[in-house]
């Protein structure tokens, strides 16, 4: 039989890393994106070798113009095979406040994290046919549901990408299933010491964040479930159910 195929932009480091290893635990042959690096995390890496996955990198700037349709056609002419699953998991991230956000921040957020995803699912749809229906994965953010005012252009940007969710999966219908997940604090970067972190798991709903890994079994579940669609799950140790006055990096 030929394993499934999975596209995961962003796929060879942190969260994309993660999820990516989740998937070829699962079987999966991989296609994996980045801007320019094309060494895997070491845990994928790992994962790669463990489950003798067949998998490309595909470097890739997909805030450029034509750049999805460019690399679905690379994908499917390397694989002879449209993806039978797209993670859209690349984005950008800045720090912009209401004050300092400007065309070109908005701009360059929303090419990488809402037009590249949405434009990269309608390239797997057109070239899976009409009875393949692939499975669609958007990450997203808690934040979506009750925002702050840091990091603007970014949250935006998820929160049109959250909206497209139940927007393009109508308008897909039986041509593809498509779900997003959103993710709280994940993989903390240096701007968090031990001690706020510590405090930050006390103040989720659950008492703790989620890891990395609870991200990745949520988007294979996504996967796997045949009958859903339109969907989004907060994988966020209960954080989308309070409002916090600044970005975690700042609390």
């Amino acid at each position: 039989m030929t394993r499934p195929l999975a596209l995961v932009t962003g796929g060879m480091r942190r969260l994309g890393a993660v999820i990516a290893a989740q998937l070829a635990e699962a079987g999966y042959d991989l296609a994996l994106t980045s801007h320019s690096d094309g060494t895997p995390d070491a845990e994928l890496t790992a994962a790669l070798e463990h489950n003798a996955v067949q998998w490309k990198h595909f470097p890739a700037d997909l805030s450029a113009e034509g750049s999805a349709d460019k690399l679905m056609s690379e994908v499917v002419a390397h694989f002879g095979r449209a993806p039978d699953l797209l993670v859209n998991n690349a984005a950008l991230f800045g720090q912009d406040g209401w004050d300092d956000m400007s065309g070109d921040t908005l701009d360059a957020h929303f090419r990488l994290n809402l037009f590249a995803p949405v434009l990269l699912s309608r390239a797997l749809v057109q070239s899976a046919g009409e009875k393949a229906q692939p499975a669609i994965v958007n990450i997203v953010d808690q934040r979506i549901t009750n925002p702050n005012g840091d990091q603007l252009s970014y949250t935006l940007s998820k929160q049109a990408l959250a909206g497209s969710v139940r927007s393009l999966a109508a308008a897909f219908s039986k041509r593809a299933r498509l779900n997003g997940v959103a993710p709280g604090l994940v993989i903390p970067t240096d701007d968090y010491d031990d001690v706020q972190m510590a405090r930050l798991n006390d103040e989720m709903p659950l008492g703790q964040l989620p890891d990395a890994k609870a991200i990745a079994e949520a988007v294979l579940y996504l996967a796997n479930a045949r009958h859903v669609t339109g969907q989004i799950i907060f994988v966020d140790g209960g954080a989308h159910l309070r409002s916090y006055k600044r970005d975690f990096m700042h609390l």
